[in-house]
């Protein structure tokens, strides 16, 4: 797993620029899942969803920050993928990135960076224990991945490998901080968008690089008028980006190697994710939260050797609260009834089921609500900060093959609809259109099913 890396950041997902070789590796040997989406765009919940296979409402970690009366914390209740895979018999490990507050279990082996970590020369907590390392820690997480596959070549094993890489700041390794100098990036269709029907998405205007980057660079030249500066700091923040994910590829081609040469890859199933998706410029934005296509979609690539189907692309719509329930099918494990997910491995096998999701849900709860509704006679003012996160209040939605319908429910029963086959880029917003009146209402519905089934209690924009 990485940290927000795109779903379009991989060449084998035609990416025009990246090449990652190894994450193609496992796609052209094994499947390529083109509608993934996390469903809660934020690194602790996600990462809390794939461990327990449940919604974050479910698992405890709605947000990363503390709330005001309480931290939140993972169910310590709920079984977790490689607990039962280590009740199991499996020998198991984590190592690089965790962001859960609370010490790892059901892992015979741990070294994780505490909180979000650094790149250079990072600490990691090994067993309780700190322990600084000399280097990178996308080849310092590599080399505890390989030294714990290294140490039980003969026993079935469970390796949970999560990168920090490509989260902000981006701090690429040395030999690829000049990777890309020779081009300039394309900009997105959105870059310049007005938000002129998405009322939300104007006043998240510290998701602009100009907004909130200016500061991140020393070396940012001090002659630029205000639109160069601002395509100087999205050139740097979209390359150095890049550049940690180029990386992580190299890294994974550690594994692979090494997988091969051991004679374990033939029997091993790997699964390559992220905990959530990223605006790279999409909108004028960086980060994530909202449901728009580049926060909510996410990369998967899996591959099973057994199976004998390679460079397969599936475009059933996954979340990651299958991921946990096709692990455990795989090793035979019966899947807890508290898992809200189902088995990725009828789709791989060639045959989906009848009853496959055709549709997705998504819920982001960060408690920003209050702030912002006391804050709204100072949205004019750009010196106003907001203590929440980007200004991004919570919200749930339902997509479709065609349509998505966002609730904004503390946001006074403010709505959002788009039609993604006519509009891709989310710029038009349908919510209140009566040739749309039908649609809505059937997505309302939907909605509103999907919360029930996944026993989401939440308020809603009628109360």
């Amino acid at each position: 797993m990485t940290d927000d890396q795109t779903w379009q950041q991989m060449s084998c997902a035609g990416n025009p620029i990246l090449q990652t070789p190894n994450i193609d590796r496992i796609a052209n040997d094994g499947f390529r899942f083109s509608n993934a989406f996390c469903t809660n765009s934020l690194c602790a919940p996600s990462r809390g969803t794939v461990l327990t296979g449940c919604l974050s409402h479910v698992h405890g970690i709605r947000g990363n920050s503390e709330k005001a009366d309480q931290v939140e914390e993972l169910d310590s209740e709920l079984p977790t993928f490689p607990a039962l895979l280590q009740q199991a018999g499996y020998r198991t490990g984590l190592m690089g990135k965790w962001h859960i507050r609370q010490d790892p279990r059901g892992f015979d082996d741990w070294k994780v960076l505490p909180g979000q970590g650094v790149y250079f020369d990072p600490e990691f907590i090994e067993q309780g224990a700190k322990q600084q390392h000399s280097g990178y820690a996308t080849d310092i997480t590599t080399d505890f991945a390989l030294d714990f596959l290294k140490q039980g070549v003969s026993e079935p094993f469970c390796l949970v490998y999560q990168h920090k890489a490509p989260h902000r700041p981006f701090t690429p390794a040395p030999r690829h901080a000049k990777l890309f100098d020779d081009i300039e990036f394309p900009y997105p269709e959105t870059y310049n968008d007005d938000y002129a029907t998405r009322r939300i998405a104007e006043e998240a205007r510290d998701m602009r690089f100009e907004v909130s980057l200016a500061g991140d660079y020393e070396d940012l030249p001090k002659d630029l008028s205000p639109e160069e500066q601002r395509n100087w700091i999205f050139q740097r923040f979209v390359k150095d980006h890049y550049r940690a994910t180029v990386g992580v590829d190299e890294n994974l081609g550690r594994v692979l190697d090494y997988l091969d040469e051991s004679g374990m890859a033939e029997d091993t199933l790997i699964l390559y994710t992220t905990d959530n998706g990223y605006f790279l410029g999409e909108h004028g934005w960086y980060d994530k939260r909202f449901m728009y296509e580049p926060a909510l979609r996410v990369p998967l690539v899996a591959r099973y050797p057994k199976l004998k189907i390679s460079g397969a692309v599936e475009d059933a719509f996954v979340m990651n609260i299958d991921l946990a329930p096709t692990i455990l099918d795989f090793a035979g494990i019966p899947i807890p009834e508290q898992m809200q997910g189902r088995s990725l491995r009828p789709l791989m096998e060639g045959d989906p089921p009848e009853d496959w999701r055709t549709d997705a849900y998504y819920s982001y709860y960060e408690n920003s609500w209050a702030m912002r509704n006391m804050a709204r006679d100072q949205m004019t003012d750009p010196t106003f900060q907001f203590w929440t996160a980007h200004r991004v209040g919570p919200n749930r939605g339902v997509r479709t093959d065609r349509y998505k319908l966002i609730e904004y429910y503390t946001e006074d029963g403010y709505w959002e609809l788009f039609d993604l086959q006519e509009d891709p880029n989310e710029l038009l917003n349908l919510a209140g259109d009566s040739q749309y009146d039908e649609i809505e209402e059937e997505l309302r519905g939907r909605l509103r099913a999907l919360q029930t089934g996944y026993d989401d209690v939440m308020p809603t924009a009628s109360g």
